[in-house]
């Protein structure tokens, strides 16, 4: 299992959020370039970043940033965050992220979204995050009436190739990851899944790595303290090699 750091960005600033809340903001760092630099150095393979205004605001805004960051950085980039047409997602493979990751456009049209399975492949990722089940979009502000893992059945029949997965409740809470939820996931896909929320301690990083998920992404943790993406990676490789 990955462990994949995350950046997420509002006027140019690392920052975390609080259960999505854009006025429970905390910003950490002022130069999201030098984050990501810290991330590689500690063995990082993939960063993770939000662009939080592009996700408010329907289009990416912060995509100069993370074109810096895919310039200065020699790891994988995974963007998202306002990415709703073909436009948006052509701009931010061009600035030279590996994949993007799509979440509330992917509710609103399954057939555009089989077109962009289709045409990118693994490139796409389908970001589902969730209030009490429910996909939630536009930045995380509106809840829909779709249950997520219907959703993401849906999409994997569809061409889907990657889930990231968010339980709303947990993010940024430092409350621990949601287990059942994400086993439950990783169990009725035949995707990869991507645990995101609530991981605050290296413990809970090697309690996921047994529910079958692919990767977990790891933001507010790593901001305050708790663990570093390094002795992460060193526990989560000792853990596996025994098993």
């Amino acid at each position: 299992m990955l462990v994949i750091p995350a950046i997420d960005i509002i006027d140019g600033q690392c920052v975390r959020l609080t259960q999505g809340d854009y006025s429970r903001k905390t910003v950490y760092d002022s130069d999201p370039v030098a984050m990501a630099q810290q991330f590689a150095e500690e063995g990082a393979k993939w960063i993770h970043i939000v662009d939080l205004d592009g996700a408010k605001a329907g289009t990416p805004i912060n995509l100069h940033v993370v074109k810096e960051i895919v310039r200065k950085v020699d790891i994988q980039v995974e963007f998202g965050g306002g990415l709703r047409d073909s436009l948006a997602i052509e701009r931010a493979l061009s600035a030279g992220v590996a994949r993007v990751v799509i979440g509330t456009r992917l509710t609103q049209d399954c057939l555009e979204a089989a077109r962009w399975f289709e045409k990118y492949g693994d490139k796409i990722i389908a970001g589902i995050d969730m209030k009490d089940g429910l996909v939630a979009v536009h930045g995380w502000e509106e809840t829909s009436t779709q249950r997520g893992l219907d959703l993401a059945k849906r999409l994997e029949s569809l061409g889907c190739e990657r889930f990231n997965v968010t339980d709303i409740s947990t993010d940024g809470t430092l409350a621990g990851p949601n287990l059942d939820m994400m086993r439950t996931w990783a169990s009725e896909l035949s995707r990869p899944v991507v645990a995101s929320g609530g991981v605050a301690s290296v413990e809970d990083i090697l309690s996921l790595s047994s529910t079958g998920c692919e990767a977990v992404i790891v933001g507010k943790a790593i901001y305050e303290g708790k663990l570093t993406v390094a002795d992460a990676i060193k526990n989560l490789e000792s853990v596996l090699a025994k098993s």
